[in-house]
This record gives structure tokens, C-alpha cells and sequence, in this order.
């Protein structure tokens, strides 16, 4: 796919909308979550919201300096009822965000921007580590 800066925004806006969906999605389920493992789960779910908001804040002002307007859309959020499903969400989303940012990193390459290809490279970091910390926490959960 041939990249401008257009384009770049447009990408950059829907991997904003995901960010901002995150922090919801995290927001939503550290106050749903119950049971016996409830405080250590709305822990780790809090904990996330502000590496998202990070990831947030940066893609926001990387679109006004390329000229665009970002995104106050959040992506939907997904329904989840149990514990595991919140889990099972979580780690969709962000397995889901590492493939999108590694193709984003290809993309600020072909575009020549190298300062937006490290930064989406250190998100992609941020992002890998909460699928591992997230699939780690489902490997044993009961079925």
C-alpha cells in the first residue's frame, strides 16, 4: 500500500480510536471484575490505563503534526461478563494492537518518518508485554 501523510493520519486516528477504547475497556472491567481474585484483577486492569493513555497522548499529537485532526472516537468495547472473558477480551485487543503496530512501523518506514517508526516500535514493547502478562494469567484459569 502506498503511504503519504494523509493515509498516515488516517491509520494513525484508528490506532488512536484503539487506544482510546483500551483505556475504557481497562476503566470498565478493573470496577466489574469479582470473586476471589477481584482486587488483584482490578489491579492489573487499573494499571494498564495509563501506558494506553500514554500510547493515547502520543498518537494525538503525532496526527496534529502531521497536520490532522485526532480521533474523539473510542473503539467499542467489547462485552464481557466473567473474569475470563474480560481476560480473553484484553488479550484479543492487544494482540490485536501489536499486528496493527507492526504493520504501522512498516508503514512509517516506507513513509521515511524513522522518529515515528522507534516510537510505534516502543509501543509495540509496551503492547507485547500485556499479551504476555495477559496470556500468562489465563494459562492456568480454570475452564
Amino acid at each position: 500500500m502506498a503511504i503519504n501523510k494523509k493515509k498516515m493520519i488516517e491509520l494513525l486516528n484508528e490506532d488512536l480510536s484503539m487506544e482510546l477504547g483500551a483505556m475504557i475497556q481497562y476503566l470498565t472491567y478493573a470496577a466489574k471484575v469479582t470473586g476471589p481474585y477481584r482486587p488483584e484483577l482490578s489491579k492489573f486492569f487499573a494499571g494498564e490505563v495509563m501506558g494506553e493513555q500514554a500510547h493515547a497522548q502520543f498518537l494525538a499529537n503525532k496526527i496534529v503534526a502531521l497536520g490532522g485532526e485526532p480521533t474523539t472516537v473510542p473503539r467499542a468495547v467489547p462485552a464481557a461478563h466473567t473474569n475470563k472473558e474480560m481476560l480473553m477480551a484484553v488479550l484479543e485487543a492487544e494482540r490485536k494492537a501489536v499486528a496493527d503496530y507492526t504493520e504501522r512501523a512498516r508503514q512509517a518506514e516506507k513513509l521515511g518518518d524513522k522518529a515515528l517508526q522507534v516510537q510505534i516500535e516502543n509501543i509495540i514493547a509496551d503492547e507485547s508485554t500485556h499479551v504476555d502478562e495477559t496470556a500468562r494469567i489465563l494459562k492456568e484459569w480454570p475452564l
